[in-house]
């Protein structure tokens, strides 16, 4: 984003960064409301985030996961119960303390999960066929330092 008297100014540019975030986060919202009615039609948003968690760091207590994602235990105990009506969560005693219960993605979840980020790693890889390499890490590399320079 160009001013009309010369090249971008520092705050032009950061103008432009958060534009481009806006449309990204748009994006992302619209992506992960069909990714959960793809995992289930009666999955809700949040409960689709949390299985998605459980599915790629296996299970957890749930205090550990509400101390993970910054969520109100009372929110995670309702997601759970919620994924655990559709058949996406199990629970099962916590070996090293069996008064505590560990939540986990189903079998059946964590497959679907699977296909459906292997396709969008597909459909990724088509979108971008005309950026190189070199291009993709220089992406990964900035979101990078992006993220961890704006880490609470």
């Amino acid at each position: 984003m160009a001013s009309t008297t010369g090249p971008a100014t520092r705050a032009d540019l950061l103008a432009g960064l958060d534009g481009e975030f806006t449309v990204l986060v748009r994006r992302i919202r619209r992506v992960i409301r069909q990714q959960a009615r793809e995992v289930h039609p009666d999955l809700q948003i949040a409960s689709y985030l949390l299985l998605a968690w459980l599915a790629n760091n296996g299970p957890q207590r749930g205090s550990t996961v509400a101390e993970q994602l910054g969520i109100d235990k009372g929110a995670i105990s309702r997601q759970a119960q919620h994924l655990e009506e559709l058949g996406l969560l199990s629970r099962s005693a916590d070996p090293d303390d069996g008064r505590a219960m560990l939540l986990a993605a189903s079998d059946g979840a964590v497959a679907r999960l699977a296909r459906m980020r292997d396709e969008r790693r597909r459909t990724l890889d088509e979108r971008l066929g005309d950026w190189s390499e070199a291009d993709l890490a220089s992406l990964v590399s900035l979101l990078g330092r992006y993220n961890h320079a704006l880490e609470v």
